[in-house]
């Protein structure tokens, strides 16, 4: 019965402590990690020497201590997490990476197992195999989306991933009847869905998530199916509410329904504590974009929600958080000696999440934001110069040319992230700006033949640019479309056909 032990506590231990923030009493978690100890193979002190020197060999172990193993290395990941974030010192990082690393090990250990000649199935094999293809899965597909710099460190320590097994892994584990198949299911669904979009290039395969939900969908006839009837479902569990409030503020972001979009944020601020400078910011964002018939909410107002961002920073294992750091520098702005607005705030940090990516699929939504952006570009060129007009105007330019892209005016794309790689020296403050564009120039190229050209800005993109917002979300993005590129030569493919008028 061991192998119930990591479900029970994804459900109870994690959102107990990681969603209501309960991080002062850990006694609880104590007792649940060291229970899988108990069953794990008793090892003599030579045993332990031994290990250092050599690979544990578990082909002697029993069925109940490879499941205690299992077990194990999952609660190493648990107590990582929480060892990040009770504590702000370079002491918890360092045993923090110790127990990741631990558990990457395990996990490969249990992997080479399965794969030995040796191996003997036991009678509950499945839930056994399911948990290993579920580590080892998740530990290469996540360790393959990150930058190269982060990689060579990880590597130095012998931790490595590849993309490709870790898919192979996954997708066996969803195949799996096994306790934890609904969770290989969901690992998959949010690649593809998520962070394909968030961290990569915005070509996520919903053919393949439709694919998975499929048997789901089937046994579960009546699953909710809309955000919000998932808030009308249960009241017990508010972080799940809150969760539904952020993808609902961004389908009204999409839909540039500012007055609903800014319903959620506020929402969001006044009954979640996550990051209250996000959700400031956002509401803020979302007042600026409303017009001048438009009603405005009583009592707020966007200059005085700007001002109070930086007020609200939060810092977590002694970091702040990379959103709110671009949000606050983006605040500045309003400082009272000197204020200039944004020209698109909301838009702006849209792209960050990179939804363009996502509305790109619908040509309405993308004919609305182009038109949105059109009206924006027209008030810069009526507005009087400032040190930050040229940031604002190429900052519109990036959003207008991803628009363009989408609909399929692929010259007029090309012209808008070149100009501001012309102007890069004009730019003040938002250097951000240039590795992005030429990021975004780069997949233009790669999306319609010119392969060579796109890695070449990839690369220009990755090492000519350095310390400027949200750059480790930059680099992700880089090395995705790295990956699609090597993905394309090694196939002899691409995904458009036609060259770049």
């Amino acid at each position: 019965m061991l192998y119930f032990v990591p479900i029970f506590i994804d459900l109870n231990v994690l959102n107990y402590f990681l969603l209501q923030n309960f991080f002062q009493d850990l006694a609880y978690y104590r007792y649940l990690f060291f229970f899988p100890i108990r069953f794990r193979k008793k090892l003599t002190v030579a045993d332990s020497f031994n290990n250092l020197v050599h690979r544990q060999n578990l082909e002697h172990f029993t069925e109940e201590e490879i499941h205690a193993e299992i077990c194990y290395a999952e609660c190493l990941l648990h107590r990582a997490a929480l060892t990040f974030l009770q504590d702000e010192n370079m002491v918890s990082f360092i045993k923090g990476g110790i127990k990741v690393r631990n558990s990457y090990q395990t996990y490969r250990e249990l992997d080479s197992l399965i794969q030995s000649p040796n191996y003997v199935k036991g009678k509950n094999y499945l839930h056994f195999e399911g948990g290993v293809k579920l580590g080892v899965g998740a530990f290469n597909l996540t360790l393959s989306m990150f930058p190269t710099r982060i990689l060579r460190l990880l590597e130095f320590v012998g931790i490595s991933g590849s993309k490709e097994y870790g898919l192979l892994q996954l997708q066996d584990g969803a195949l799996m009847y096994s306790f934890r198949s609904v969770l290989c299911t969901m690992l998959l669904l949010c690649y593809h869905t998520f962070m394909t979009f968030v961290l990569g290039t915005g070509k996520g395969n919903v053919e393949e998530a439709e694919r998975l939900l499929k048997p789901y969908l089937a046994r579960y006839p009546k699953a909710v199916s809309r955000f919000e009837e998932c808030c009308e479902a249960q009241q017990h569990w508010k972080q799940f509410h809150h969760m539904c409030y952020w993808e609902l503020m961004w389908c009204f972001t999409y839909k540039r329904q500012w007055r609903m979009a800014y319903f959620y944020a506020d929402l969001l601020s006044k009954e979640n504590n996550w990051s209250k400078v996000t959700y400031i910011y956002m509401k803020a964002a979302y007042l600026s974009m409303f017009g001048p018939d438009d009603h405005r909410p009583f009592g707020d107002n966007e200059v005085e929600l700007f001002r109070i961002v930086p007020s609200l920073k939060l810092k977590i294992a002694g970091k702040s958080l990379p959103t709110e750091k671009f949000a606050i520098r983006k605040s500045r702005r309003y400082l009272p000696s000197n204020p200039v607005p944004l020209p698109v705030p909301a838009l702006e940090m849209m792209y960050i999440w990179n939804g363009y990516a996502v509305i790109g699929k619908c040509p309405d939504l993308t004919e609305g934001m182009l038109q949105t952006l059109t009206e924006a570009e027209a008030a810069l060129e009526r507005s009087p110069a400032t040190e930050l007009l040229a940031d604002d105007q190429c900052l519109v330019k990036l959003l207008k040319g991803l628009c363009l892209k989408h609909l399929g005016k692929i010259s007029e794309a090309e012209d808008h992230f070149i100009y501001i790689h012309l102007n890069e020296r004009k730019i003040k403050y938002d250097h951000y700006l240039i590795p992005n564009a030429l990021l975004e120039l780069a997949v233009l190229y790669m999306d319609h033949g010119r392969r060579e050209e796109g890695v070449k800005f990839l690369e220009r993109a990755k090492q000519n640019y350095k310390n400027y917002s949200m750059e480790t979300r930059t680099h992700f993005r880089i090395q995705a479309a790295l990956h699609q590129a090597k993905s394309v030569s090694e196939n002899g493919v691409h995904s458009g056909a036609s060259a770049v008028s």
